[in-house]
């Protein structure tokens, strides 16, 4: 029994591990010269090609898949296109411990995009909607903290050199520009979930969803690479690097995280899963000022602080709503149940 409740923490705190590796290996590659569009188009389109056969072996009777539940694939596809973009430019521009950061915005953003569609209940007498809309504010106070303000380098690595200020400046204006382009890219895949929460309903079958999402992600990138990247030489994928940045994101980005996280999701459920997203950022800065040379500053550890302090706040208001909600429709099941004893009394007889 111990060792059956200890494989979803083991899961999961893979997949963080995998998660912070995919955005280490994708900046290693792109300070190589790798273009983002490019990036994107080898990771989806691997990915592709991983996810087509499993999902065939997984989902063998699979709904119909009408026309109206392709376009919203091909919808889906361009946000994740768009989202994928933005965010590898993010990284790119500023650093894996500022990504990995920034992630932890994803349930505030949720949250608020959940309101305004009306997915979501508002009452402001609940603890569980002060909670959450407390852990939205203190979220993206910390977003603003750790993308405006850097303040001194805490953790040095041997290969940082004495800036001159002209030099100083311009890492200042490009890790502003990568903490705004993440926080588009968290706005973006918030929107992403909420579409996928409303797709899946139409055609609930979870790994051929996201097939489709990969494989339309991979479709738009390339047509706008072929159209912006016209040197042939850009689509090389020498040196190394670039190889296996694209393979990592493809097996552990995509396959294997999808794939242990639906195993958790079933065995613990979602409260569970989140809760282990800040590990990420932990594992982002050991392995990045370990063996990338990223300096970590005093800015990235006030506001990763602030931004996990907003991250359990939204969640644990999720989750105290959610069990307000199952003892509510536990007592309603009751009640009615005394009210129909014949009912009761012939379903006991079967």
């Amino acid at each position: 029994m111990g060792k059956v409740a200890a494989l979803p923490i083991v899961g999961m705190m893979m997949t963080e591990c995998a998660g912070a590796g995919v955005i280490i290996l994708s900046k290693a590659a792109m300070s190589t010269g790798m273009s983002n569009l490019i990036f994107v188009f080898y990771s989806n389109a691997l990915a592709s090609l991983i996810l087509l056969p499993t999902s065939l072996a997984f989902h063998r009777s699979r709904p119909p898949l009408t026309f109206s539940v392709l376009c919203w694939f091909v919808f889906l596809g361009l946000i994740g296109f768009v989202a994928q973009f933005v965010g590898y430019a993010g990284i790119n521009y500023s650093s894996p411990t500022l990504g990995t950061a920034m992630l932890n915005l994803l349930p505030a953003f949720t949250f608020i995009l959940a309101v305004i569609f009306r997915m979501e209940t508002v009452d402001w007498r609940s603890s569980s909607t002060l909670a959450k809309s407390l852990g939205t504010m203190l979220s993206i106070s910390g977003a603003f903290i750790v993308t405006l303000y850097k303040g001194p380098a805490l953790l040095l690595t041997s290969s940082t050199d004495i800036l001159s200020h002209k030099q100083l400046f311009s890492q200042q204006s490009n890790w502003v520009i990568g903490g705004i382009l993440l926080l588009v890219y968290c706005v973006l895949a918030s929107s992403s979930y909420i579409i996928q929460a409303s797709v899946i309903k139409k055609y609930p079958a979870e790994l051929t969803m996201v097939f489709y999402y990969c494989f339309f992600v991979a479709i738009q990138a390339v047509v706008v690479s072929l159209i912006v990247e016209t040197d042939l030489s850009a689509w090389s994928l020498k040196p190394k690097m670039r190889l296996i940045a694209v393979v990592y994101s493809a097996v552990f980005g995509s396959t294997f995280t999808i794939g242990v996280t639906t195993w958790c999701l079933h065995r613990a459920g979602p409260v569970f899963i989140a809760m282990f997203k800040p590990l990420g950022i932990i594992v982002a800065v050991s392995i990045g000022v370990t063996f990338v040379g990223d300096t970590f500053y005093l800015g990235s550890l006030v506001g990763a602080i602030v931004i996990v302090i907003g991250f359990y706040s939204v969640m644990w208001g999720k989750a105290n709503e959610e069990k307000v909600d199952g003892g509510a429709e536990a007592k309603s099941l009751a009640t009615s149940n005394q009210r129909v004893p014949l009912l009761q009394n012939s379903l006991e007889e079967i």
